[in-house]
C-alpha cells in the first residue's frame, strides 16, 4: 500500500517521498538510477541525488525499482510497443500494393483460399476475414532487432523528480490540495482524492471543500471514520448517497443505489433533516433531481424514523406530494412574465447564478435602463462569486464578441464535443465591454502581487484549468485550448490499447486540412502514406496490448491543420478497455530509434471517454510558419462500429474550427493582472535563478528554486485560479 502511495505522489507532484532506509554509500547506485531515469526523459534533482547517496546501496535499488515503475507508466513506456510494417517509418508500402500482397499471401494459404475467391467472385473482399491481417507478423523483440538505436539530442524531453518530505507529510498535503481545488477534478484525481481521504479524513482539512463532487467523496470517508458530515444542501446528501454506492457524484449518469447500512441510513435521514430544518427553502433543491430522490428513499425507508421529519418532506417532494417550487423556475417565471428588474432582485440572492445568468439578463432587458441595472447588480455582487465562475463568465463574454452565426462548440462533463451555429443576438457592446471592465478589475483584486514573480514564457499560452475535466490524466498534458511549440522536425503520434474481453480495433488517423477547415486529405489503415506522412499499420485485436502510429516530416506537410483521432472500428469503448492512451514525441531526422522512444515523448493522456471518435490534438501552422499543438481533449458520438476519418470528415473540421476561433482565458491573463501589482520576470531552462524567495509560474518547477518559493506547474496550475 505505501509504494502505490508513493507512486500516486511521484505522479501528481513529480516528487519522491523523502527515501528512507539505512545509511551508507550509495553514490554510486544512485548515479545508475539517474542513467536508467534518462533513457525514459527524466533525471534525479540535484537534492535528491545528494539524499539518495547518504543510504546504502540496497535502499538505493529499492527506491530505484518502485519508482521506475511509476515514471515507465507515466510517459507509456510500460507497454510494449509493436509496429504492423517492420521497418515503420521507413519502407511503409503503398496502400493497394499492400492490400493486393495480402490477398496474394491469402490465395497461397490453402485454407483460406476457398473463403478468398468466394468473396472475390462476388466483386467484395473484406480485409478483416484474412487471418494474416490486422495481427503483427512479428513479434516485438523482431521487431527491434532491425531498428535503429536512439540518437540522444539535447531536445529530448527532461522532466525532473525533485525530493519531497516524509509520506505522510506529501499525502497530506495532496489530500488538501485536492479536497479544497477550486475546480472540478477529473475522473482520475477524484479516484485519487477517495484514496488519499480514507486515510487522512481525520487529519487536517481544508479550509473550505468548493466543489461538490470532493465534498462527496469526502463525506464518503468521513461518514466512514463517524467525523461529521460536511452538507449544506440536500444534494449533497444525494450526491453522498451516490459514492456510498458506487456511482457518479457529478449526478451525469443514473446510479443503482445499494441497500444500506442501517447507522449509514440514520446518518443520511440526520443530514437531510438538519439542511431542511435550517432551511426549508432548500427543498426546492430537489425538484432538479427527483428522479434519484424517488430511488434513494426506496433504500432509506424514512417513514420508520418519525424524528427526522423534514427528512421525510424531501421524498414527499421528490413524488409531489408537497410543492417547493425551484429557485430557476421563479426566475423563469419572472423572465416570462418581462420581468427583469424582478429576475435581477431574486438572483442577487444567488450570485453565482446571477452570474451565469448575466448573459440571458442583458438580452432579455428591454431598454438601457434595465441593462444598466443587470450590470451593476453583476458589480454589487461580484466579491461573493467564486473565482472560477468569475474567469468562466469572463471568459464567455470575450466570446460574445462575434457575431451571431458563428461557430459555438458545447462539450459535456464526460468531453463529448459538438459544434453548431451560434444563433443567440448578440450582446450590446457598450455593456459587454462594461462588464469585462467590472470582472477584469474584481479579479485584479484578488490576484496576490508577490514581491518577485518568476515566469516560465512557454506556460503564458496555457488555458486557465477552469474545470479539471477539461484535462485528462497523464504527462504533459494541458488544459482544453492550451496551445504549445512543436520544435522538431519529425512529429510522431501514436496510440495504444489493451481489450478487456471482446476483440477491439482502434484505428489511429489524421485528418489534414487546409486554411478553410476543408479536407484536404487523410492518414489512416486505408490511406497509408502521403506527402510528409506514413502510418505503421492497422491492428485489428489487442489481447496482449496494440499500438499504431503516424510519422510526420513536417517540413513536407503543406496542410494548415492536422487533426489527430482515434477512431473506435469495432469492440469496446475507451471507457470499457482495460487501458488505452494517447501520447506524441518530437525528434529529429537523425536521432533514428525504434517507433517508441520515451524521452522523445512529449506528452501522454488518458482515452476515457464515452464518445467512439475521440479528439485528443490538432497540430496547425503558426503565422510565422512554426507548428503548434492545440489541446482539444473531445470526443465525438460517432457510430456503433466502423468509424473511420473518411467518415466524420465535416463534424470534426466544425469542432476543430469551433475550438481554434474560441478566445480561451491563459495564464498570460493572470500574470497580466499580477503585474500590475508585481513586477514579472521572464526566466527560461538554462538560466539562473534568484537567491531569495519567488513565485514561479512554469511548464515545470527549475532546479534551485528557494525552498520559500511559491511553485505553480501543471501539476497545481489549478492553485492559479483565485478564491
Amino acid at each position: 500500500m505505501a509504494n502505490s502511495l508513493e507512486s500516486l505522489v511521484i505522479r501528481h507532484t513529480h516528487r519522491l517521498p523523502r527515501p528512507a532506509g539505512a545509511a551508507g554509500e550509495g553514490a554510486v547506485a544512485a548515479r545508475q538510477f539517474d542513467a536508467v531515469l534518462a533513457s525514459v526523459g527524466f533525471k534525479l534533482s540535484a537534492e535528491l541525488m545528494e539524499r539518495l547517496s547518504t543510504l546504502s546501496r540496497a535502499a538505493v535499488v529499492h527506491t530505484a525499482r518502485r519508482t521506475l515503475d511509476t515514471v515507465r507508466e507515466m510517459v507509456g513506456d510500460h507497454a510494449r510497443h509493436n509496429v504492423y510494417f517492420i521497418d515503420f517509418p521507413a519502407r511503409v508500402p503503398d496502400t493497394e500494393e499492400f492490400w493486393m500482397r495480402c490477398v496474394t499471401e491469402a490465395l497461397g494459404d490453402s485454407s483460406a483460399r476457398e473463403s478468398v475467391l468466394t468473396q472475390l467472385a462476388h466483386g467484395v473482399l473484406d480485409l478483416l476475414s484474412l487471418r494474416t491481417y490486422g495481427r503483427y507478423p512479428h513479434t516485438y523483440e523482431e521487431m527491434l532487432a532491425v531498428q535503429d538505436e536512439l540518437i540522444a539530442s539535447a531536445g529530448d524531453r527532461v522532466t525532473v523528480l525533485h525530493l519531497g518530505r516524509a509520506l505522510d507529510e506529501e499525502l497530506t498535503d495532496l489530500y488538501l490540495a485536492l479536497a479544497g481545488s477550486p475546480t472540478p477534478l477529473g475522473e482520475e484525481d477524484l479516484r485519487d482524492l477517495k484514496r488519499l481521504a480514507g486515510r487522512c479524513a481525520l487529519g487536517p482539512q481544508p479550509e473550505a471543500i468548493p466543489v461538490r463532487e470532493n465534498r462527496a467523496v469526502v463525506n464518503e470517508a468521513r461518514l466512514a471514520a463517524g467525523a461529521e458530515l460536511l452538507v449544506d444542501t440536500v444534494v449533497d446528501v444525494l450526491r453522498l448517497a451516490c459514492a456510498l454506492s458506487g456511482g457518479d457524484v457529478t449526478l451525469q449518469e443514473p446510479t443503482r443505489f445499494r441497500s444500506l447500512p442501517r447507522p449509514v441510513r440514520r446518518a443520511l435521514l440526520a443530514a437531510l433533516d438538519a439542511v431542511v430544518a435550517a432551511h426549508p427553502a432548500k427543498l426546492a433543491d430537489v425538484r432538479a433531481h427527483r428522479e434519484p430522490f424517488k430511488r434513494l428513499g426506496e433504500r432509506l425507508h424514512p417513514h420508520e424514523y418519525p424524528r427526522w421529519p423534514h427528512a421525510a418532506e424531501v421524498f414527499a417532494v421528490a413524488r409531489g406530494e408537497k410543492e417547493a417550487r425551484s429557485f430557476e423556475g421563479r426566475v423563469d417565471r419572472l423572465l416570462g412574465e418581462s420581468d427583469v428588474l424582478g429576475a435581477v432582485r431574486l438572483l442577487a440572492s444567488a450570485p453565482g447564478r446571477l452570474f451565469r445568468a448575466l448573459d440571458l439578463l442583458l438580452r432579455s432587458a428591454a431598454d438601457q435602463g434595465e441593462r444598466d441595472a443587470v450590470v451593476a447588480a453583476a458589480v454589487r455582487v461580484a466579491p461573493e462569486v467564486s473565482g472560477r465562475v468569475v474567469l468562466s463568465v469572463r471568459e464567455h463574454f470575450d466570446n460574445r464578441e462575434r457575431e451571431s452565426g458563428g461557430p459555438r462548440v458545447f462539450v459535456s462533463r464526460k468531453g463529448r464535443g459538438w459544434a453548431a451555429p451560434d444563433v443567440r443576438p448578440p450582446v450590446p457592446a457598450a455593456d459587454r465591454d462594461r462588464l469585462i471592465t467590472a470582472l477584469d478589475t474584481e479579479l485584479r483584486r484578488r490576484v496576490p502581487a508577490p514581491e518577485r514573480l518568476l515566469v516560465d514564457p512557454d506556460v503564458l499560452d496555457v488555458a486557465l484549468p477552469l474545470s479539471g475535466r477539461a484535462m485528462p490524466a497523464g504527462l504533459g498534458v494541458l488544459p482544453r485550448g492550451s496551445r504549445s511549440a512543436v520544435d522538431g522536425e519529425q512529429l510522431r503520434f501514436f496510440t495504444y490499447w489493451k481489450e478487456t474481453g471482446a476483440p477491439t480495433d482502434y484505428d489511429l488517423s489524421a485528418l489534414f486540412l487546409n486554411a478553410d477547415y476543408d479536407t484536404d486529405r487523410w492518414i489512416s489503415y486505408t490511406s497509408l502514406s502521403v506527402d510528409g506522412g506514413e502510418h505503421s499499420g492497422d491492428i485489428t485485436h489487442a489481447p496482449d496490448g496494440a499500438s499504431e502510429f503516424i510519422n510526420l516530416s513536417l517540413d513536407r506537410v503543406t496542410a494548415a491543420f492536422v487533426v489527430a483521432q482515434v477512431n473506435i472500428f469495432a469492440g469496446e469503448g475507451f471507457d470499457q478497455v482495460e487501458e488505452s492512451f494517447f501520447g506524441y514525441m518530437l525528434r529529429d531526422r537523425e536521432q533514428k530509434g525504434r517507433p517508441f522512444e520515451a524521452r522523445t515523448v512529449r506528452m501522454k493522456s488518458e482515452l476515457r471517454g464515452t464518445g467512439r471518435v475521440a479528439l485528443p490534438l490538432v497540430f496547425h501552422r503558426a503565422d510565422d510558419g512554426r507548428w503548434v499543438a492545440t489541446w482539444l481533449h473531445l470526443y465525438l458520438k460517432g457510430i456503433s462500429t466502423a468509424n473511420q476519418v473518411e467518415q466524420n470528415q465535416v463534424s470534426v473540421s466544425k469542432v476543430v474550427r469551433a475550438v481554434m476561433e474560441r478566445e480561451y482565458l491563459t495564464v498570460r491573463y493572470l500574470i497580466g493582472l499580477m503585474s500590475g501589482r508585481a513586477t514579472a520576470v521572464e526566466w527560461r531552462e538554462g538560466e539562473p535563478v534568484p537567491d531569495g524567495p519567488v513565485t514561479y509560474v512554469g511548464l515545470e518547477r527549475p532546479e534551485g528554486l528557494h525552498p520559500d518559493s511559491r511553485v505553480i506547474t501543471l501539476e497545481n496550475l489549478r492553485d492559479l485560479i483565485p478564491a
